[in-house]
C-alpha cells in the first residue's frame, strides 16, 4: 500500500497564559485513508507542578483523559463520538484559551500510523 496522508497536533498544557509557558503532553493522529484516529498522552506532573505549582493536576488529567475517549468514539465519548473520525479530529484540535490546547496542524506521509504515532510522540513529549 503506498504511503498515506496524516495530520497531527500536539497536545499541550498551558497553566498560565499570560506568561507563555506550556508542557507537551500529547498527540493526536488522523490518517483518514487508514481510518486511523488515535492520541498518545503522558502527564509529567514533576515538570507541571515546577511550572504551575497551584494547578489542579488531578483536573487537568481528568480532561487529558477524554481524548482517547474522543479518538476511539462510540457512546463513551458523549455526542461527540457519533461524528466521522476526520469531524472528531477536527473537533480534538481546535483552538481554544483553556488551559488544555492543540497545536496547529502538522501534515506528513506515513506507511503506518501508529508507528508514526508513536514516533512524533517520542520526539515532541519523550
Amino acid at each position: 500500500m503506498p504511503a498515506s496522508a496524516f495530520e497531527y497536533a500536539l497536545i499541550r498544557v498551558v497553566p498560565r497564559v499570560e506568561r507563555g509557558e506550556c508542557l507537551n503532553v500529547g498527540v493526536v493522529l488522523l490518517c483518514r485513508q487508514r481510518r486511523f484516529l488515535h492520541a498518545r498522552l503522558r502527564l509529567n506532573d514533576a515538570l507541571l507542578r515546577a511550572l504551575a505549582p497551584d494547578l489542579d493536576i488531578t483536573a487537568v488529567a481528568e480532561q487529558l483523559d477524554l481524548i482517547p475517549l474522543v479518538c476511539a468514539g462510540g457512546r463513551g465519548a458523549g455526542p461527540i463520538g457519533a461524528l466521522p473520525i476526520y469531524e472528531r479530529f477536527r473537533w480534538l484540535t481546535a483552538p481554544r484559551s483553556t488551559i488544555i490546547q492543540p497545536s496547529p496542524v502538522h501534515v506528513g506521509l506515513c506507511d503506518d500510523p501508529a508507528q508514526t504515532l508513536e514516533r512524533v510522540f517520542r520526539q515532541m513529549v519523550g
